[in-house]
């Protein structure tokens, strides 16, 4: 067995982790290196179809983590207004739904 072998990942078809359980960070990082190896031009038609469709499921992750953090931003700006007009004595709605989807 060779010791100056190079990489985890194990080659197959399934040599990528599922791309749901990627943080924001690591989808990210593989989507950016996704693009430079397709930019490289090195691989064969197929392979190259292989990391468009793991490109275009990155981007999308990447999209639905961005929402999330959104939504979250959102959502506190809301209560911190809320909490500034009960200051005033008046009260304002707070809705909490969007901070399970996040």
């Amino acid at each position: 067995m060779a010791t100056d072998t190079f990489g985890t990942g194990q080659p197959g078809e399934n040599a990528f982790p599922p791309v749901a359980e990627l943080t924001y960070e690591q989808a990210r990082a593989e989507l950016i290196e996704t693009v430079r190896i397709l930019e490289a031009g090195q691989m064969s038609l197929d392979e190259s179809l292989r990391f468009w469709e793991r490109g275009e499921e990155l981007a999308r992750r990447c999209e639905e983590h961005l929402d999330g953090a959104s939504r979250r931003v959102e959502a506190a700006l809301a209560r911190s207004r809320g909490a500034e007009t009960a200051g005033d004595g008046t009260s304002a709605p707070q809705n909490d739904e969007d901070e399970d989807e996040a």
